[in-house]
């Protein structure tokens, strides 16, 4: 006879299922990010870079339970930018888990159309610098990172979408798409 965790499991399983068939069937658009190129929802607010570094950025609105959006920007660096290690280990020192260290991150090789992707999953508190250089850091508790590092011989791409935990949880199917769809010109 199944236990209440085991329903409750299944449930939760079957939600999950639900929510990627409709991300999958979800209208999208076509984001161009210096050659970079990739699909993302409609419902992904596209707007203008706030700054010269930022090649693309889209807002994702909460779900319910969270009271602030999710950020998606895209970084292009011609050549190079470090290695991808030493971009997940930054990455990873924007966050804290329970006892105040650096948590793990969840890194695996996919396939893009055209292009290899290291995808990066981290957790906990968010505690980067609010802007680069600056000692006024963040303090978000139960916030996610899923991001994306793309290597060419020409730049290295970097996708980082951060925001409160159940938005991204929500948004991960859409971001596990935007991998596949990802395409960089001419290679």
């Amino acid at each position: 006879m199944p236990t209440l965790n085991h329903l409750r499991s299944a449930m939760l399983a079957t939600i999950a299922l639900a929510v990627a068939a409709l991300a999958a069937d979800a209208p999208t658009q076509t984001i161009e990010a210096r050659g970079l190129t990739f699909k993302a929802p409609k419902a992904w607010k596209s707007s203008r870079p706030s700054s010269s570094m930022r090649a693309a950025q889209l807002m994702i609105d909460p779900v319910q339970g969270d009271s602030e959006s999710a950020e998606l920007v895209v970084f292009v660096f011609p050549g190079s930018a470090g290695t991808v290690e030493a971009n997940i280990e930054r990455w990873r020192g924007q966050f804290q888990d329970k006892d105040g260290k650096t948590p793990k991150a969840v890194t695996e090789k996919r396939k893009g159309k055209n292009v290899d992707v290291t995808y990066v999953e981290i957790a906990g508190r968010y505690v980067a610098a609010v802007q680069p250089g600056s000692s006024e850091k963040y303090n978000k508790p139960d916030f996610r990172l899923l991001g994306a590092i793309v290597e060419t011989s020409q730049a290295a791409y970097f996708l980082k979408m951060v925001g409160p935990e159940k938005t991204m949880k929500a948004a991960k199917p859409a971001f596990d798409e935007l991998i596949v769809s990802t395409t960089v010109e001419g290679l």
